[in-house]
Order: structure tokens, then sequence, then C-alpha cells
């Protein structure tokens, strides 16, 4: 799906939009499935917490401000099992990250109309903390995004200065999503790149990225994966000690490393 050139761009820049990964069927097929996953399974929820709102949004808008979410679409869905092992993406994950490629977490995000909800300037490393940047994020798009209704944006080959210390508390001590400055890190400094549905955006879990609020009267739906180096540790965060899908090549086993158990929480 990609080619030298992507690559070297990607970790350049930390970023890379690689178009019609899924065809317009798949595509079709994802959106039906979302829309299903949204009336029965999903989350709807004032979003993400903390000081950065007021910076971002008037009063008004805050209020009302939503986020639609939920996880993990492939243990509810067979289409999106299929998405996260489509053939085509996990090609461009393994021009990415080598030949041996893990499955780590799927998310939904979706804006919904008019007052979806935007996303502060942050690096997705402290929502799942790994030793190394071995790791892409991607997002599936399922509608055209522009900045109307809150493209994705990047400072652009922010990731090279690595992981960051994020702000996880309000000013009364209480804690927040993480996120960083608002005085610091401004979605005014950062690049657009607007998708067409079927694209794919990726990204480096280091790279610096937020998005302005929904203020159209549709939804913007997207799909995040997470894909990794099977040796990239995890030690914090979303899906921590969870084994993945390889979805290319093979797992190599640690001294002494037991098997994954078979069995769930007592």
């Amino acid at each position: 799906m990609i080619k030298n050139d992507q690559v070297k761009f990607f970790w350049e820049h930390g970023y890379l939009r690689i178009p019609q990964v899924f065809t317009r069927e798949e595509t079709d097929e994802l959106t039906s499935e979302l829309d299903w996953l949204i009336d029965q399974w999903a989350n709807i929820t004032p979003g993400w917490s903390g000081p950065w709102r007021r910076k971002y949004m008037d009063a008004e808008t805050e209020k009302k401000s939503k986020l639609i979410a939920m996880h993990d679409l492939s243990f509810y869905s067979e289409a999106w099992m299929k998405a996260v092992t489509n053939p085509r993406l996990c090609d461009s994950m393994a021009a990415l990250l080598g030949p041996r490629v893990e499955l780590h977490h799927s998310t939904m995000h979706v804006k919904p109309p008019e007052t979806g909800h935007p996303f502060p300037m942050h690096q997705d490393w402290a929502f799942y903390k790994h030793r190394d940047g071995r790791y892409v994020d991607l997002l599936v798009h399922l509608d055209d995004t522009c900045h109307e209704n809150g493209e994705i944006r990047f400072l652009d080959g922010s990731h090279k200065g690595g992981a960051l210390e994020h702000i996880t508390r309000n000013p009364d001590g209480t804690t927040c999503t993480p996120h960083l400055p608002t005085d610091q890190y401004k979605l005014d400094d950062s690049v657009a790149v607007p998708a067409k549905r079927g694209d794919v955006v990726c990204f480096s879990l280091h790279a610096i990225h937020g998005s302005y609020i929904n203020q159209t009267d549709k939804n913007r739906r997207l799909v995040r994966f997470g894909y990794r180096h099977p040796e990239n540790v995890q030690f914090e965060g979303q899906s921590l000690g969870r084994p993945g899908l390889m979805v290319r090549g093979s797992r190599r086993r640690g001294i002494k490393q037991e098997l994954f158990s078979n069995t769930g929480p007592k």
C-alpha cells in the first residue's frame, strides 16, 4: 500500500495520509456497522475533562459538547474484525513497523453534530504508555473531514521530541483527561490533514495532535486503530497487559516467558 517515500515522510513528519485503504463497498459496510454500534453499544458522554475545555469552547457550547465512543469494535462486529486485519492496512503497518505487527486496540471517536467534542493537543502515548516509539496509531475515515467537522491536525515533526508529561489534574487537584498545556501547544500552529472516507491517516504514538469542534449538522465518524511492534513493552494505560492479535509475522518467545493465560479474571 505504501512506498519508501511515504515511509520516509511518516518518520520525518510523524504522520501520513494513505488514500483509499478501504474500498467504497468496505467503507459502506463499516459505516453501517458503526451506526449500529452507536445505536446499540456506544457511550455518549461529555467527553474529555480538564481546564482546556474553557480554552476551546464558550460556556454554552461546553455544556452541550458530547463525544460518542467505545473500545474494541471487533469484539462486537465481524465487519470491524475484518477491518483491523485488512491486508492492505496491515501491509502498510508492516512497512512502517517491520515484519512483525501486533494489534493493540480499536476505539470509536465520533463527534456529534454542531457541538461535537474538540480534542486538545496531546500525544496518544499519555493514554497507553509504551517503552519506545514502535507504535502507529491510525484513523479510519468513514466521513470526509475538513475544518468545519474537525479534521485531525498535527504539530509537524513533534514526534521527534519523544514522550512528554501531560496535565492530568484540574486546578482543584481532581484528575482530568491527559492533555498538553494550551498556552504552549496550540491548534493554530498545527497542520490540518483532511481526508476522504475510506482513507486512513496514521501517526506516531508521540505525534502531538488535536482537532476543532464539529460545527456541521452531521456526525464526524472516525475509528482509531493502534498497532505496535510486539516487543514494544507497555507499562501503563488502556489495554495494559492484554495480548493483541498478530496481524503480521510471529511473536517471538522471551526468556522464560509463559504462555498467555486462557482464564479470565476471578
